[in-house]
C-alpha cells in the first residue's frame, strides 16, 4: 500500500543543513552557540542524518539562516507549495494596480 503522506529524509536534511551552514560561512560552534546547546553533538547527529532537530531547534535554525523551515527540510513531496515567481510577481501587479484605482477613485 502506498503511502499517502509526504516523508522527511534525514539525510538530505542533515546534507542541507550543512551546505546552508557552509554558504553562510557558519560552524558547528556557531548554530550550538544560537541554540544554547551545551556540546554540539546533536548538531553532528543532524548533519550525519541520525537525528532531525526538534521543532523547536528547527525554527530557530529558520530564524537563524532566514529561510522558512520548508527550506531546510528535505523529504519526498512531488510538489514545490510556494507560489511560484510569475504568480507572485503577477499578484504584486495585480495588487498595485488596485491601489492605483483606489487612489485616483
Amino acid at each position: 500500500m502506498k503511502r499517502r503522506y509526504p516523508v522527511i529524509d534525514m539525510k538530505r536534511t542533515g546534507q542541507n543543513i550543512k551546505e546552508i551552514m557552509q554558504m553562510r560561512g557558519m560552524t558547528v560552534k556557531n548554530v550550538q552557540e544560537f541554540l544554547e546547546l551545551s556540546t554540539p553533538q546533536s548538531i553532528y547527529h543532524w548533519l550525519d542524518g541520525r537525528n532531525m532537530p526538534t521543532i523547536d531547534n528547527l525554527y530557530a535554525l529558520s530564524e537563524l539562516f532566514r529561510l522558512p523551515v520548508d527550506a531546510i527540510l528535505k523529504g519526498d513531496r512531488e510538489f514545490d507549495y510556494r507560489m511560484p515567481k510569475d504568480m507572485m510577481d503577477r499578484r504584486v501587479i495585480l495588487y498595485c494596480e488596485k491601489f492605483r484605482q483606489l487612489r485616483a477613485g
